[in-house]
């Protein structure tokens, strides 16, 4: 059987066995699609079965270390690994294709990057200007208070926006806490602040569709599930707006709840179960941003 066909099978059982994402799919469907292609000009035609056995660990680095020629940084050359790995495995799994060489190729190392959460002056701002009508933003008034309740759920609860835009309809309940389902299925309890609340049902109120309580809470302009890029570009026009800079992003909000919570004698495991990480390492790099902070101040008194 040829390589491709293993591929569009492979596809197959990521949308329909590890129910993955219509965007998982496509992205590690491409990835390994430039895996393919390069190997028919690197091995001198197609791939198929015999061909995916007998790849070595060198045919492997020589398609990572063309991907990087072509701009490929650590983060993304580390996805591409990622994908090409989970096709061998489901090659050796349904195919009985193995390859032990393929699979020892180790992850390009990523460089550790901290947090870079906003000043708390301006996580208010932003929060403001984004439920206020007549400044300068599009939309209608129950537009920017949908808007405004997705941004407080970042910045009051930490959430990412993949899970504050897949709470559905019962979530808007007045409650104390929500149940989030975070990466790798991880669940955890955040509380509900009073303004989390009163956003919530201020946008709920305004809101011109129905919210069906096991559909989706926020909904576009269309009425349908509201996706990430809407509220990406409302940051984008936001940062312009208060001249806060390129780091004003949806994720730099949960940046700035651990940092702003760390700042105020937060718990550093409370931050994590908050946060939903799984390694308590991971919630450590906001120690280092404080760290930073406090060098960059010293620094600055020197200099004068």
């Amino acid at each position: 059987m040829s390589a491709a066909a293993l591929h569009a099978q492979w596809l197959t059982y990521l949308a329909s066995e590890k129910r993955a994402s219509r965007l998982t799919v496509r992205a590690y469907g491409d990835d390994v699609e430039r895996y393919l292609d390069f190997l028919a000009r690197h091995r001198g035609g197609p791939p198929d079965a015999a061909m995916m056995r007998a790849l070595g660990a060198a045919d492997l680095r020589a398609f990572l270390a063309s991907r990087r020629a072509e701009g490929l940084g650590a983060r993304s050359l580390a996805r591409t690994l990622a994908s090409v790995r989970a096709f061998h495995r489901f090659l050796e799994r349904r195919a009985g294709i193995a390859n032990a060489a393929v699979m020892s190729v180790a992850a390009p190392k990523q460089p550790r990057t901290l947090p870079r959460p906003l000043a708390a002056e301006d996580a208010r701002r932003t929060l403001e200007e984004a439920g206020a009508t007549g400044r300068g933003l599009a939309g209608p008034a129950w537009e920017r208070a949908r808007d405004e309740a997705v941004l407080t759920l970042l910045y009051g609860a930490g959430l990412r926006i993949s899970e504050a835009l897949g709470l559905t309809g019962a979530d808007a309940a007045p409650r104390p806490t929500l149940a989030i389902r975070g990466k790798g299925g991880r669940e955890r309890l955040v509380p509900v602040l009073p303004v989390i609340g009163a956003a919530i049902a201020r946008y709920v109120e305004l809101c011109p569709y129905p919210i069906a309580p096991e559909g989706p809470l926020f909904l576009s302009k269309t009425g349908l599930k509201l996706g990430p890029r809407p509220i990406q570009k409302l940051m984008e026009t936001l940062r312009i707006q208060l001249g806060l800079g390129p780091r004003a992003t949806p994720h730099a909000l949960r940046h700035s709840f651990a940092t702003h919570l760390l700042q105020n004698g937060g718990d550093l495991r409370a931050i994590q179960d908050l946060l939903g990480h799984a390694s308590l390492s991971t919630t450590q790099r906001y120690t280092a941003v404080d760290e930073a902070k406090l060098m960059a101040v010293y620094d600055a008194a020197r200099s004068r």
